[in-house]
């Protein structure tokens, strides 16, 4: 089973209200680290229930990477959220709207089965919303 998957960012505080507040996350207080080998590097893990956990860190040092703004390029390129009904998919696009977070992929059904929409983080990584198809069917 997947563990977590981490995120460098230079808007540690930004990244954390937005996974907290459009997926229901839940975070952990902040660790900070002053050591030689990590200096200055801060991290949150954010929890969604009983799935894998996001790890959020910062550490000026990093470089940006060419994926940001919802620019696509080889390696990860977006993280995936399942809702269990399309209606909760429409809600996070229409609060995104709301709140002026950018919608790249409004809602739609897709061609292997996925009803699913994308938008971005304050980082600009892209963010799938789907609902899965049913498996089961035949």
């Amino acid at each position: 089973m997947l563990e977590h998957i981490a995120i460098w960012t230079n808007n540690l505080e930004g990244m954390k209200d937005f996974y907290c507040s459009f997926f229901n996350g839940s975070a952990n207080e902040k660790y900070s680290s002053a050591s030689e080998f990590h200096h200055n590097f801060e991290s949150y893990f954010i929890s969604f229930g009983e799935g894998s956990r996001l790890e959020l860190m910062h550490m000026p040092t990093i470089p940006s990477g060419s994926n940001a703004n919802g620019h696509e390029s080889i390696g990860l390129t977006h993280i995936a959220f399942s809702m269990e009904t399309k209606d909760e998919v429409d809600s996070i696009v229409k609060k995104a709207h709301k709140l002026g977070i950018p919608v790249v992929l409004e809602p739609h059904q897709t061609g292997d089965g996925y009803y699913e929409a994308c938008l971005l983080d304050p980082d600009g990584n892209r963010v799938e919303v789907t609902v899965l198809p049913d498996l089961t069917a035949d």
